[in-house]
């Protein structure tokens, strides 16, 4: 497990604990939809929301308080964080919550993956606060290729999962995209270390929910074992240490590279799915895998041939 140096951009981190963080993150994510399909078995999916919110709240609050950290004081630099909290915590996670309970957790990963299209297009378009290479924009589609192959649509779509659903899902990362692109837009190089930010994020997300608790969450639930510990693993890992994870990359790399771990996420669910649920794997799937491994070097600059140093 990364040491407390991984956890915060207090010093300069490396770039292979940058890649460390990154695929772990990935992996957090990617098994985030079994956890909520799990979860969805005794909980609303507002109780779903709700839950992982304060557990990663609680989670990342330790951390500062065990730290030391001092929060922000801008009024200013507050209010972005509120728009964060509900286009990256709260919005989506309603919608991702929801539509889980119509489609599979392998589904809801691979449409996960649109993020960073999603985010190309808050920031090159909208917000333009990044220019994208040519190569770039090559590997966000080979990206994308390799999701359809993994989706195998000539096989034929499933017509028992909810179109509005997948739509849900969409608006999700289309959420993630404008998060992304808002942070290098409004909250670039701050004081606040990665810890911080992320507790602000989720804690005033989880603020949020709380003060919609008698509307959203007051409802019968049903626990066994595996439901509690999806679920604690959903928000204290998944929206607790994750996060700061997700930061770190998100400084070093830049929002449209960064957000490119979304592209490991239909890997992980879809071996879940197979592992757990006992879902079929196609031959499909380990090919889909590897263009989009591909398309996530591609995206982040990586096969670029370098020049040798001159004197």
């Amino acid at each position: 497990m990364p040491t407390s140096s991984a956890l915060t951009l207090a010093r300069p981190i490396s770039n292979a604990s940058i890649a460390l963080q990154f695929g772990l993150t990935g992996l957090v994510w990617g098994s985030s939809f079994l956890f909520m399909k799990i979860a969805l078995g005794g909980l609303s999916p507002a109780q779903v929301a709700w839950s992982r919110l304060m557990l990663g709240a609680i989670t990342l609050g330790v951390f500062v308080a065990l730290r030391r950290d001092i929060l922000p004081r801008r009024i200013a630099l507050w209010g972005h964080m509120t728009v964060l909290a509900i286009s990256f915590c709260v919005v989506p996670f309603l919608l991702f919550s929801w539509a889980q309970q119509h489609v599979t957790s392998g589904l809801g990963s691979i449409y996960n993956a649109t993020t960073p299209i999603m985010t190309a297009i808050m920031a090159g378009l909208l917000f333009r606060v990044e220019k994208l290479k040519a190569l770039q924009v090559a590997g966000i589609g080979i990206g994308i290729l390799g999701v359809v192959v993994i989706v195998a649509p000539w096989q034929g779509l499933d017509i028992n999962q909810s179109l509005i659903a997948q739509l849900a899902m969409l608006g999700a990362t289309a959420c993630y995209g404008f998060s992304l692109a808002y942070m290098r837009k409004f909250v670039p190089s701050s004081s606040m270390s990665a810890l911080v930010f992320s507790f602000l994020n989720i804690g005033i997300g989880a603020a949020i929910m709380a003060v919609l608790t008698p509307v959203l969450v007051l409802t019968p639930v049903t626990l066994d074992p595996w439901i509690v510990i999806s679920i604690v693993l959903l928000g204290c890992l998944g929206t607790g240490i994750a996060y700061i994870w997700n930061q770190n990359a998100l400084r070093a790399w830049g929002p449209t590279r960064a957000s490119t771990v979304t592209y490991l996420t239909p890997i992980v669910g879809v071996a879940l799915g197979t592992v757990i649920l006992g879902e079929t794997l196609s031959w499909n799937e380990p090919v889909g895998a590897l263009v989009v491994f591909l398309g996530i070097l591609l995206a982040q600059d990586r096969l670029r041939r370098r020049r040798p140093a001159t004197t």
